[in-house]
């Protein structure tokens, strides 16, 4: 599936589809995953929104996922992968 990179800030999450599961990255200014996470469709708008004010970023790099379940998995492997700073550990 194809990935999106957007501004973080709410505006810019009110325009994403709500249609499918995602997987999404916070990044800083210079593109380090500051937080990897997942979505469930339906609820991509209200998540990425939990989020504002609580974990730095300025860009959002989405991609939507067929399944819950495949989203989850790629999480995971990001999360392993590049350890991003807020995430919990052990996770």
């Amino acid at each position: 599936m194809s990935t999106k990179k957007i501004k973080f800030n709410k505006n810019e999450i009110e325009k994403l589809p709500n249609n499918k599961p995602i997987v999404y990255k916070i990044l800083s200014d210079s593109g380090k995953n500051n937080y990897t996470g997942v979505a469930q469709r339906g609820r991509v708008q209200d998540r990425l929104k939990k989020h504002l004010g609580n974990i730095p970023g300025a860009n959002i790099q989405i991609e939507q996922m067929k399944s819950i379940k495949e989203a989850r998995l790629k999480e995971a492997n990001i999360i392993k992968r590049s350890k991003p700073k807020y995430n919990e550990r052990g996770k």
